[in-house]
């Protein structure tokens, strides 16, 4: 029942109208209880990456691109299945990761390529490894985008309450001259990027950069946005659905080597 219950919280507020119902008797597919097929594997492999329209973001040091990677069928079973398999932190790495970055209330998952590390909110945080749907979804990236990511970090935000305060993605661990792929999944949430120098104290007025993260939608961070650039995931508590969000990134630290700067 609690399953059940939980699937049909994910489906409400994904789907759209519009979409196309099966006519009485017609065969089909088995379904999944948000209405696509099962075989992610299959229909992830056939996204047509030139169909794809994308929308260029550009201000001074700052070099977006966005688009709608996934149809909400897919979005939504990717939803699913992330649901259902992936392991947060709990215990002492939670309270840990926690008490490093206080403006952070969503639970945090990290997965990758064996001997992955990351810094993480001053936490070293391990790769587990990659679940058949951040697989299926790594697989896809690099033909979008021709990079091979090697580490993901999951964010789960259970409702508007959730948040995320500003913060750069520039730690040294990750290769620079890769973009941060970063797929949004379920409720749809305002995001913005604040320019490092438009922050107390400020030395410039830089009008933020604000956008709408849909379901199933790609945010590229292109270099070098995150030298200059702060991002935030602010609370909104009209929200009421999950949001699940996973960052792809180019990991080149590897697991047992020394940090030396602190």
């Amino acid at each position: 029942m609690e399953k059940a219950a939980k699937r049909r919280r994910l489906c409400d507020g994904v789907s759209g109208p519009g979409e196309e119902r099966q006519s009485e008797g017609e065969a089909s597919e088995p379904k999944s209880p948000c209405g696509s097929p099962p075989a992610l594997s299959r229909v992830m492999s056939q996204i047509q990456i030139g169909d794809l329209h994308w929308n260029k973001i550009k201000r001074t040091n700052l070099d977006l691109d966005y688009t709608i990677l996934f149809p909400k069928s897919v979005a939504s079973s990717l939803l699913e299945a992330l649901e259902d398999q992936v392991e947060y932190f709990t215990g002492d790495l939670a309270r840990v990761r926690c008490l490093a970055m206080a403006q952070l209330t969503q639970k945090t998952a990290t997965y990758g390529d064996p001997g992955l590390t990351y810094k993480y909110s001053g936490v070293q945080t391990p790769a587990r490894p990659w679940l058949e749907p951040l697989q299926h979804i790594r697989d896809v990236l690099a033909r979008v985008t021709g990079h091979d990511y090697n580490f993901v970090l999951i964010n789960r935000y259970k409702d508007g309450n959730d948040k995320m305060g500003e913060h750069k993605d520039d730690e040294k661990e990750l290769d620079a001259k890769v973009p941060i792929a970063s797929l949004s999944l379920g409720q749809e949430r305002n995001f913005y990027f604040k320019h490092q120098d438009s922050r107390p104290p400020k030395k410039f007025n830089i009008e933020k950069v604000q956008m709408q993260l849909q379901h199933g939608s790609l945010l590229l961070m292109n270099p070098p946005t995150n030298q200059f650039w702060y991002h935030a995931l602010p609370p909104r508590k009209a929200s009421q659905g999950v949001r699940v969000n996973l960052t792809f990134r180019k990991v080149v630290a590897r697991l047992g080597k020394t940090d030396n700067s602190t």
